[in-house]
Order: C-alpha cells, then sequence, then structure tokens
C-alpha cells in the first residue's frame, strides 16, 4: 500500500512538472511572438506625434493606470500636448484633447477618420460589424444610411410615431410625480421608457419580455464599456476565449 501511495504521489509530481513546463513554453513562445511582432511594428513606424515612453510588447498602457482614463489623459496631454500617440499592445492610438485639433479630425479630414475601429464585441453583437454603427465607411455604409434615413427618420415616419413617445413621456413623468419624496432608480424606469418606446414604435406593443430586453441592452452595454484585452492583441486569438468573448 505504501509503495502505492509512493508511485501515485510520483506519478501526480510528474504530471504536474510536464503541465508547468509545457505552461512556461507556451507563455515564452506568446512572448516572442509579441516581442517579434513589436519589433516588426517599430521598424515600420511612421512620424507619428509625441507620447510617452512605452514598453515592449505592452506599449503606454500602464500610462492609463491609477485613475481615471479622462483625467489621466488629460495630465498626458498637459505634458505632451493636444494630439498625442499612445501604444496600446498592439494598437496604435493617436489621441486629440483640444477643441482645434478635434474639429481637424471630426471636420476638415473626417473621411479619414470616418470607420469605427475592429471591436471584437461589435464583431459578436452586431452581426461581424455590418450594422450602421460598426460597418467601415464606403459604399455598403452609404447604402445602409439611405435606408435608415429614408424608412426610419424620414419626416414623415418621426411624426407617426409622436403619439407613442408623448405617450410614453407623460407616463414617466407621472411615475416621478406619483415618487414624490421617494428613493427612486432612475436609471431603471429611463431604461424601462427606452425599452417601451423602442417596442412600440418597432413591434406595435410593449413585449411581455421587455425586462429580459433591458438586461440584455444592459449587459451589451457592459461588454462594450472600456478596453477589452482581446482587442488591443488581436492576433493573439486564444485571448478571445480566455477572455470569455468566444466559446
Amino acid at each position: 500500500t505504501t509503495l502505492c501511495r509512493t508511485y501515485q504521489a510520483k506519478k501526480k509530481t510528474s504530471q504536474n512538472m510536464q503541465f508547468f513546463n509545457f505552461f512556461s513554453l507556451f507563455l515564452f513562445v506568446c512572448f516572442l511572438f509579441l516581442l517579434i511582432k513589436w519589433k516588426n511594428y517599430n521598424s515600420k513606424t511612421k512620424r507619428l506625434p509625441p507620447g510617452p515612453w512605452k514598453l515592449p510588447l505592452i506599449g503606454s498602457m500602464f500610462h492609463l493606470l491609477g485613475g481615471l482614463p479622462h483625467q489621466v489623459l488629460r495630465d498626458l496631454a498637459k505634458k505632451y500636448g493636444p494630439i498625442m500617440h499612445l501604444q496600446l499592445g498592439e494598437v496604435s492610438l493617436v489621441v486629440v484633447t483640444s477643441p482645434d485639433m478635434a474639429k481637424q479630425v471630426l471636420k476638415t479630414h473626417d473621411l479619414a477618420f470616418a470607420s469605427r475601429p475592429k471591436l471584437l464585441v461589435g464583431e459578436i453583437l452586431f452581426y461581424k460589424g455590418t450594422d450602421i454603427v460598426f460597418s467601415p465607411y464606403g459604399d455598403y455604409w452609404r447604402q445602409m444610411r439611405k435606408i435608415c434615413l429614408l424608412e426610419l427618420l424620414s419626416a414623415k415616419n418621426v411624426k407617426s410615431f409622436s403619439s407613442i413617445r408623448q405617450d410614453e413621456v407623460l407616463h414617466m413623468i407621472e411615475f416621478f410625480r406619483s415618487s414624490s419624496g421617494e428613493t427612486v432608480n432612475a436609471t431603471k424606469r429611463i431604461y424601462q421608457f427606452s425599452s417601451s418606446m423602442i417596442c412600440r414604435s418597432a413591434f406595435g406593443e410593449v413585449l411581455k419580455e421587455k425586462n429580459k430586453l433591458i438586461e440584455l441592452v444592459k449587459e451589451a452595454s457592459r461588454l462594450m464599456e472600456g478596453f477589452d484585452v482581446a482587442d488591443l492583441f488581436p492576433s493573439l486569438k486564444f485571448l478571445h476565449v480566455l477572455c470569455g468573448m468566444k466559446g
């Protein structure tokens, strides 16, 4: 019995060592791959705005730690100017922080910056980014925009839904009036208002499963907030699984 236990213990130790060696090798290969990608990127880097110093692989990510993103970017802009460069993993970003520079980006050079970045959550939730929000600027997007303006947002259609909007607004006002002096969850009520108005406009009635719809919208909003590590290292497909975005 003692020999069996000793053998089983040695076997378990050997298996643990094999797993540790495999995991170490896996991490080393990932590190080597990222290092090569980083060196190749630096060799091809064009003229970029000034920005904080960077570390290999992770770039400028550590500069964003320790505070709210908009406050950290404000402090960095004071040091590096109204237009600066950040490297977040494999993603190169140009950050604009002044009204004049924002006008240059959004108005003067709007076509160059018209497309949204490809994000994993947009690929998953919005049919591989084929909706009007995440699809890249081009003929397809212009066709989608044309359909949206003609079929959904024309003056005639907007006016046809005015009674629904008025009805839902009155319901919300009445809810807050009747709750005078009480603590209310305004966020929850606004979600319900938006859900009811959209459902009545799209389907002609309020869905029985509207609370489930609200939860799905909240979950989608949560997934789209902040930075996702899989988006910062798009070439590492296994991160999509580790982050829980893909099965």
